[in-house]
C-alpha cells in the first residue's frame, strides 16, 4: 500500500524509525522526579482537538489513494505499522526500555481489542458468493463443577452444519462459520499476543512470575463471547502451563458490564448519535454525501438495498465485510449476476479511508467526543484509577478479595478502546483494528508514583496540555483528570447518564 502522506506516524504519533532507535538504546533518564506534592492535583477537564492529518482531512480521504501505508491483508506486518488484521502491540523488539533503575514498574493493566475474527452477520451480504469455512478450529462450549469439583464433564465444541432437510438458505455466508467468532488466524494471533506480553513483563523485566499465579495475574472479559475466544489462547500463550487447565475470568453481569461497555447511558448515546453515525449533523453528512458513487457501486455488487438504512449511516458494515475477507486472504466480492463486476482494491481502500475518518471524527474530532466517551466508559477509567491507587496502597482494589493483584488484563472490542482514546484524548486516532492495545505501567520511584501509557506498544501523546506525552507522568495528574470526569468510584457517571443533552452542547436547557 502506498503512504499518501509524509506527517509523523499516525499510529503511535511518533516517527517508527525514532522508535526503532529508542527501543534498541532505551530512553535516556527522565528528569529528576519532583515533589510528590508538587504533582498537579486540579486538571483542565477542557477538550483539545487532535492534530490534523490525512486520516481526518475529508479532502484527502475522499481524492487519495491507499490507506496511509497501513496493513488490511496480513497478520504479519511490520512490527511498527498499523496493521487493521493485527495491530502493533508490546514486544522484546520495539519495547520501549526505561534506563533509570531507580524507576521500580509496580502496577501493569492492559486493554485489548479481541484478535481477528469472520464478520458480523448483520455485516455480510444478502447473499455471498462464496462459503467461509472455520472446521479448521473448535469454539469450546461447556461446563462443570467446581469448588468442589465432583463429575467430570467432556469438552464440548460447536459444529455448525446445514440440514439437507432444512429449505431455508442462510442469510450470509454459508459454511461452519459462525457470525462472528474469533478465526483460526485470530486464535494463533491471540496466542502470540500472550507469548509477545511474557517474554517483556516477565522475561525481560521479571514483573510478573514464570509460572500463572491467579493471586498476582487477572484476566478479565466482556459478555461478548469472542473476547473469551480470545482470552484461551493468550492465557496459553503467556502460560503454556495453562493449556487445558481451568483459568478464571473475571465477568461483569451484562447490563452493567463496564468493559464492553455495556450499561444504559442514554445521554452519551444520544450525543454520539446528535452528531456520528445515522445523525443528520452536516459535518457528518458531508463525507456520506461525498462518497454517494462508491455507495452506488457497493450497493450494486453486494446487493444490499440502497434504502438499507444501516448500511448507508456509515461505512462501518462495508468495512467489516471487505477488512475480515482480506485478512484472512478471501477475494473481494462480485456480483452474484455478473462475476465481472468486482470490488476493486481501489474501492476497498476509499471504504478504509472512510472507516478512519469516520473514527476520528466521531471520538476526537468532535468536541462531543469527550462527554460522550465519559458517559459511556466512566466506570471503566474510574476502575482503572481505583486499580492504580490500590497499587499505591491506597484504598481497596476494584475487584473483591485481589489484594496482591498487579497485573490485570482486559480482553475489550474496539468501541471500548475508541472510548478509552477519547477520553486520555489521543493526538492522532485512528480505528483500533484487531489485537489493538493500550498498556497503563504505573513506576514508583523516591516515594513518588508515575505513569507510562503505551499505545501499540509505544508511548502515547495526548493533545491535553497537561497529559501530553505520557512518559513518566505524576500519577497524581491523571487521576485528578479522571476523577474531574467521572468522580472516584465513578460517582458522578449516573449523574451525566442523566443530564439533559442540553447541558452539553454549551446553548444551556430552555
Amino acid at each position: 500500500m502506498r503512504y499518501s502522506h509524509s506527517a509523523p506516524s499516525l499510529f503511535a504519533g511518533m516517527s517508527y524509525l525514532s522508535a526503532a532507535v529508542q527501543a534498541q538504546t532505551g530512553y535516556g533518564a527522565p528528569p529528576p522526579a519532583p515533589s510528590c506534592k508538587a504533582a498537579n492535583t486540579t486538571v483542565d477537564l477542557g477538550w483539545y482537538p487532535p492534530v490534523k492529518s490525512d486520516v481526518n482531512t475529508l479532502s484527502t480521504v475522499i481524492n487519495g489513494t491507499g490507506v496511509y501505508g497501513f496493513v488490511f491483508n496480513s497478520s504479519q506486518a511490520p512490527l511498527d505499522t498499523y496493521n487493521w488484521c493485527n495491530m502493533p502491540h508490546t514486544n522484546v523488539a520495539t519495547y520501549p526500555k526505561v534506563n533509570d533503575s531507580s524507576y521500580k514498574l509496580q502496577y501493569v493493566e492492559v486493554i485489548h481489542r479481541h484478535h481477528k475474527r469472520t464478520p458480523y452477520a448483520a455485516n455480510t451480504f444478502p447473499v455471498e458468493s462464496y462459503a467461509w469455512e472455520c472446521s479448521d478450529e473448535g469454539l469450546f462450549f461447556g461446563g462443570k463443577p467446581i469448588n468442589p469439583y465432583g463429575n467430570k464433564s467432556a469438552s464440548t465444541y460447536w459444529e455448525v452444519y446445514t440440514s439437507p432437510s432444512n429449505p431455508l438458505v442462510p442469510e450470509g455466508f454459508n459454511g461452519t462459520c459462525q457470525f462472528p467468532q474469533i478465526s483460526r488466524g485470530g486464535l494463533d494471533d491471540s496466542h502470540q499476543h500472550g507469548d509477545d506480553l511474557k517474554a517483556v513483563y516477565g522475561n525481560m523485566l521479571g514483573f510478573i512470575p514464570e509460572q500463572y499465579n491467579p493471586n498476582v495475574i487477572s484476566y478479565r472479559v466482556t459478555n461478548n463471547v469472542i473476547t473469551s475466544q480470545v482470552a484461551s489462547m493468550l492465557i496459553a500463550g503467556m502460560y503454556p502451563s495453562r493449556a487445558n487447565q481451568d483459568t478464571p475470568l473475571l465477568i461483569q453481569p451484562d447490563s452493567i458490564d463496564s468493559l464492553e461497555p455495556a450499561y444504559t447511558c442514554s445521554v452519551a448515546s444520544t450525543l454520539f448519535s446528535s452528531y456520528g453515525s445515522g445523525s443528520k449533523a452536516p459535518a457528518w453528512l458531508a463525507h456520506l454525501n461525498d462518497s454517494a458513487s462508491l455507495y452506488a457501486t457497493l450497493d450494486r455488487i453486494s446487493g444490499v438495498n440502497p434504502n438499507a438504512s444501516d448500511w448507508h449511516v456509515s461505512f462501518d458494515h462495508y468495512f467489516d465485510n471487505l477488512s475480515a475477507r482480506l485478512c484472512h486472504s478471501k477475494a473481494l466480492p462480485c456480483n452474484i449476476a455478473n462475476t465481472t463486476d468486482c470490488v476493486t482494491m481501489a474501492e476497498a481502500d476509499e471504504v478504509f479511508r472512510l472507516g478512519e475518518y469516520e473514527y476520528s471524527f466521531i471520538y476526537r474530532d468532535s468536541n462531543q467526543s469527550l462527554p460522550a466517551s465519559v458517559g459511556s466508559y466512566g466506570i471503566w477509567v474510574a476502575e482503572l484509577a481505583q486499580n492504580l491507587r490500590h497499587a499505591m496502597g491506597e484504598g481497596g482494589s476494584s475487584v473483591q478479595n485481589a489484594s496482591s493483584i498487579r497485573y490485570r488484563h482486559n480482553v475489550a472490542h474496539d468501541g471500548s478502546i475508541s472510548r478509552l482514546l477519547a477520553i486520555l484524548q489521543i493526538e492522532r486516532m485512528v480505528w483500533p483494528g484487531m489485537g489493538a492495545e493500550v498498556i497503563f505501567e504505573l513506576y514508583e520511584k523516591a516515594g513518588c508514583y508515575f505513569l507510562r501509557v503505551l499505545w501499540g506498544g509505544q508511548i502515547m501523546t495526548s493533545s491535553h496540555p497537561a497529559l501530553g506525552r505520557l512518559d513518566m507522568l505524576p500519577v497524581e495528574t491523571l487521576l485528578a483528570y479522571l476523577d474531574g470526569l467521572v468522580g472516584v468510584g465513578a460517582s458522578k457517571v449516573p449523574g451525566i447518564c442523566q443530564t439533559p443533552e442540553c447541558a452539553f452542547d454549551g446553548e444551556g436547557c430552555a
